[in-house]
């Protein structure tokens, strides 16, 4: 009897479970995107560059074309589907309509689960290659413009709305801090 290739899981997604099988090389990008029709998150680079595709899992940024479907039973996955309130958007998704942190948009599901990943991880201390003190008796390190750069850095846009989407990061971060 030859192997399966393929397996059945239920991956917890937004909040909601989803049971399918699946070969065992898909990818989370290509099982959200063509079996659960959660399109929102985009494929790009399909290589891990661009981070067009990120989700966060367990609360951490994930490029999900590096992430096969079997590998992600039991984690928490959120997608872009998964940021706002009902109708009612994440402020991370204001501020960068607010700020025009986009403009054809196709990178801007990426952006915002990073920048929601950001936006936690250094809340909760975690140095980033431009943090220049990291003892531990620094504390967390001020979320400059240079940090949000080197924490978003994962994540390209084509068309260079860089500026506005730091400044939507660090308005999102800001209003964040002041809401706790």
């Amino acid at each position: 009897m030859a192997p399966s290739t393929s397996s059945a899981l239920t991956l917890n997604i937004n909040g909601e479970k989803h049971t399918l099988t699946v070969d065992h090389r898909t990818t989370l990008l290509d099982a959200l995107r063509e079996r659960l029709d959660l399109t929102g998150t985009k494929k790009g680079c399909d290589q891990g560059q661009c981070g067009a595709c990120t989700v966060l899992m367990d609360g951490r940024r994930a490029v999900s074309c590096l992430q096969l479907a079997v590998a992600a039973e039991g984690r928490e996955i959120t997608t872009i589907e998964g940021v706002a309130d009902g109708d009612r958007l994440h402020p991370v998704q204001q501020a960068f309509l607010d700020l025009d942190g986009l403009q054809c948009g196709y990178c801007t599901p990426g952006q915002i689960c990073s920048a929601l990943g950001v936006i936690e991880e250094h809340a909760a201390g975690w140095p980033s290659a431009a943090t220049t003190d990291v003892r531990p008796e620094a504390g967390v390190p001020e979320l400059t413009a240079e940090e949000i750069r080197e924490r978003m850095s994962g994540n390209l846009c084509r068309c260079g709305a860089y500026v506005s989407i730091v400044q939507a990061v660090a308005e999102a971060a800001r209003a964040e801090k002041e809401s706790a």
